[in-house]
């Protein structure tokens, strides 16, 4: 621990003369990343305390609806809401069963992305394992892919889709010695895969130097899934994303560009523990309703066969308001209207957001109401669980910055802002407090 607090402290040094003007920014996500874990020294993320202590953060940040890592993580690069970003879910809907298949491409995208604005600037990016990244704008970039049915070894799918095309072998030549399955998957509460992407991504901003850097860790939401939002396995994975951040904070040292680097730490969403399942699509199958429920944790959207067929829709809400008073504790009904102001998915008739300690699933068969446990997220973003959270460190930014709340649209124009790059409209703002 001594070791640890004195690496700290002689890094906090390092940045302590800041450029005034950002030339690189490192753009960092803990997947399932929540406020309490910077706020509350329990947690053991001695490097971000460190930086919160030296830079600016947000006590909440809200998330785009719904509150799933794809949708959010897209928000974050683009300033927009998935209304107009077009990654509505981490899984598109398949009204013929789900095959699958992610968001994994890039080429869904309806809008520009900050990798196209560095790149349109003629400056380098580097990436790795960012939702929705397959062939998009970076220079170096093994994306989140993985392939479909039972093989689930990710190092094919990222030795096909890396650019440029030997990277995946440079990275286990230079950074991490070759890459075995299950170095590059969360198993047995091991948390070697976040390690191995920070490994990587330190050596690419020591070797290429990029102006902008995106990298994702999963590890901590995998295991607030198994088991909730507290416990061995949830506190173990929070110091290791700890761990990696002190790993890029070395990285940015040795590469010689600590005064002009800002590092950003943020989520996508928070966790909510579960204690039930509530199954839409049973209700809907057994009064030949033609339509289904796309399930996404705490909520649901209604696609219909017709999208004019109003009149399924009012059945639908009909039949959610005659279930037993207990049953309707466990959801609200969310209308177009309401999903239009939130900026969600167009397509979809109306919604359903989890109430309580609730998951909805998307079995068509069985019981109504399942028991259910562990963590899940998806929810309509309108309370403190489910908020992400925001640490912003270095170049350009305010020391003792604070802000109360802000949205994880107002991340992608706080980069722009800090690397001069010109985004276009979005829904997002630089929040007061935080850049210089």
């Amino acid at each position: 621990m001594k070791r640890i607090l004195l690496v700290s402290a002689l890094l906090m040094l390092t940045f302590t003369s800041f450029a005034q003007q950002s030339r690189h920014v490192i753009l960092i996500t803990i997947d399932g990343f929540r406020p309490d874990f910077y706020q509350d020294a329990s947690w053991g993320m001695v490097n971000l305390r460190m930086m919160k202590d030296s830079g600016s953060y947000a006590d909440g940040v809200n998330s785009v609806f719904p509150t799933v890592t794809y949708p959010n993580h897209t928000s974050l690069i683009t300033g927009v809401t998935p209304m107009k970003h077009g990654i509505y879910y981490n899984t598109p809907y398949e009204p013929k069963g789900a095959t699958g298949v992610w968001y994994f491409y890039y080429d869904s995208l309806k809008v520009p992305s900050l990798w196209d604005a560095v790149h349109k600037a003629g400056r380098q990016s580097a990436s790795i394992i960012w939702p929705v990244s397959v062939h998009a704008p970076i220079d170096y970039n093994i994306p989140d892919v993985w392939p479909l049915g039972k093989n689930n070894d990710r190092r094919i799918a990222m030795a096909e889709n890396a650019n440029p095309s030997d990277l995946w072998q440079e990275v286990q030549d230079s950074a991490t010695g070759k890459i075995q399955p299950d170095d590059w998957a969360m198993n047995n509460g091991e948390l070697i895969f976040d390690e191995n992407i920070a490994r990587i991504s330190g050596y690419l901003i020591q070797k290429y130097k990029p102006a902008f850097v995106t990298l994702h860790l999963p590890c901590t939401d995998h295991y607030e899934h198994q088991i909730g939002r507290d416990g061995y396995l949830v506190r173990k994975s929070v110091s290791g994303a700890d761990r990696a951040l002190g790993t890029i904070l070395e990285a940015v040292h040795r590469a010689g560009i600590a005064d002009s680097t800002t590092i950003i730490v943020t989520g996508d969403h928070g966790f909510v523990n579960i204690e039930k399942s509530f199954n839409p699509n049973v209700l809907l199958a057994k009064n030949n309703i033609k339509a289904q429920f796309h399930a996404c944790g705490g909520s649901a959207f209604l696609h219909l066969e017709d999208k004019n067929d109003k009149a399924t829709v009012d059945k639908v809400i009909t039949i959610l308001k005659a279930l037993p008073a207990e049953q309707q504790k466990m959801f609200r009904i969310l209308d177009r209207q309401q999903l239009d102001k939130i900026g969600a998915d167009p397509n979809a008739a109306m919604a359903i957001a989890a109430l309580g300690h609730v998951t909805i699933g998307g079995a068509k068969k069985g019981e109504l109401i399942k028991p259910a446990k562990g963590g899940t997220h998806g929810y309509y973003p309108d309370f403190k669980e489910i908020q992400t959270g925001f640490v912003a460190y270095g170049a350009g930014i305010k020391q003792g910055g604070h802000v109360k709340e802000m949205n994880v649209t107002d991340v992608a124009p706080i980069i722009a802002a800090l690397l001069k790059l010109d985004l276009g409209k979005v829904d997002g703002k630089v929040p007061a407090g935080i850049i210089k």
